[in-house]
């Protein structure tokens, strides 16, 4: 046997069995990963036109709300405290939210969208509505809908996980 056929040997022996689920999941999730990585890229070039990037306009959406702290926010969104802090006092340096006294936690300020937040955020969502229905046309709701439901089922299994791993 040549070198490179007992190198596929060994690799094929040590990876773990999966089942035909486990296996459709792996690639449900390397899927997830890449849609994961246009979209971000897609927000991005939608939200360049405004001066900002899709995690700015992930925060400048969740001000809009005015109601939650940098805290709160990270975890709707799914990324670390610091990184919205980081992120949220770019914004405020630039004008486009500020931060507000909390009655529920005297730390932790509330994120306010401004008035010229406002605008870049009207103005970011009006793009991407115009690519939304564009993309959206190649698919029916029901589709949509079904694609949705699996990932907020995986999404509900995952969190349940790290709560009982983390």
């Amino acid at each position: 046997m040549n070198e490179i056929q007992n190198r596929q040997h060994v690799v094929k022996r040590n990876r773990p069995e999966r089942t035909m689920e486990g296996d459709a999941f792996s690639f449900f999730a390397i899927t997830a990963l890449r849609l994961a990585g246009h979209l971000t890229a897609a927000g991005d070039r939608l939200a360049k036109p405004s001066g900002q990037t899709s995690a700015r306009w992930q925060v400048l959406a969740a001000a809009r709300h005015g109601d939650l702290s940098v805290a709160q926010i990270a975890r709707a969104l799914g990324i670390t405290r610091q990184g919205v802090q980081r992120l949220a006092d770019v914004l405020e340096g630039e004008g486009l939210i500020a931060y507000a006294g909390n009655p529920q936690h005297q730390r932790a300020k509330l994120v306010l969208l401004t008035a010229k937040g406002a605008e870049r955020l009207g103005a970011i969502e009006r793009a991407q509505a115009g690519w939304a229905n564009e993309v959206g046309a190649a698919f029916t709701p029901a589709e949509l809908e079904a694609a949705c439901a699996v990932m907020v089922r995986a999404m509900e299994i995952l969190e349940s996980d790290e709560g009982h791993h983390g």
